[in-house]
């Protein structure tokens, strides 16, 4: 039983804890936005928990749907189903009771945010199929892992996102369609001759200019939104150091080595914190006392 448990745990890559940071750090920004400083513990408590339940139930749907793909990648190809050590049917199961339980987390919030849980479930449920249809899988990721915005602000807020929350939802799409891609083209070689569909294979030798401008209108997004918000200097300089880490990346990317582009992809976990940290010390700091 332990060592199912272990395979499960590999599944859904709870050794690779990257993709529930690059979820969570947006889910935070809209929790502080939308309460104006650190929002309810409760529904903190929630949104956090349910963010690693979703990416981890989105791990073992994407290793359904990608099982035979990911014979024919190396980076992929050991994989918990694609070696035999499961079945298709054990993710299937996997996949369902995390997403129940994530269901079940969301019916201690409100109705609206109830309903908005079930087109993230929706999201991330359809995300892996994408890749054999069109070349924008990484746009659809971003919608899924930015709708936990929209969420965020319905659950503080009791009422439909305002402006800034769907500003903040298109930011984070272009941050993860940026990084996503940055991700596709550590396999694209492999993509291409399996004739799998990304941005990565799309953009071809404009990739990194295209990457980067996606990562300019995330930060110009994300610029404006502190703006209607009226954040300080705390909050622009976490947005500085973001763009720093931004050119680090292109550097990395510019020769188009695999493994160059992989440490680009890892290194967005710190733009997401150094922009959490801004946006909780700016609020923290201006904060009114009682």
């Amino acid at each position: 039983m332990l060592d199912k448990l272990k395979l499960y745990a590999e599944l859904v890559r709870l050794n690779r804890p990257i993709g529930i940071y690059l979820l969570l750090w947006p889910t935070l920004w809209a929790l502080w936005f939308a309460a104006k400083g650190l929002p309810n513990l409760k529904i903190l408590i929630i949104f956090s928990l349910g963010v690693a339940l979703m990416r981890s139930a989105g791990c073992a749907i994407n290793d359904y749907a990608d099982r035979d793909i990911d014979l024919h990648v190396a980076r992929t190809k050991n994989r918990p189903i694609t070696s035999g050590r499961i079945t298709a049917n054990e993710a299937l199961g996997v996949f369902a009771v995390l997403s129940l339980i994530a269901f079940l987390l969301a019916t201690q919030l409100d109705r609206n945010t109830l309903l908005l849980s079930i087109v993230a479930l929706i999201l991330a449920a359809s995300y892996p199929f994408m890749k054999r249809y069109h070349h924008f899988p990484q746009v659809h990721l971003g919608a899924a892992f930015a709708w936990a915005i929209p969420m965020s602000y319905t659950a503080i807020t009791g009422h439909a996102p305002p402006l800034d929350a769907w500003l903040l939802f298109v930011a984070a799409m272009a941050w993860t369609t940026a990084y996503d891609t940055q991700y596709g083209m550590v396999d694209r070689e492999d993509d291409l001759k399996i004739g799998i569909k990304s941005t990565a294979i799309l953009f071809g030798t404009f990739d990194n200019l295209i990457n980067a401008s996606l990562q300019l209108i995330f930060i110009s997004l994300i610029t404006y939104i502190g703006f209607i918000n009226q954040r300080g200097i705390i909050f622009y300089s976490s947005l500085f150091i973001a763009s720093l880490f931004f050119v680090y990346q292109y550097n990395l990317t510019k020769d188009r080595q695999p493994e160059k582009c992989l440490n680009a992809f890892l290194n967005n976990n710190w733009v997401g914190m150094i922009i959490f940290i801004g946006i909780a010390l700016d609020f923290l700091v201006t904060s009114k006392p009682l």
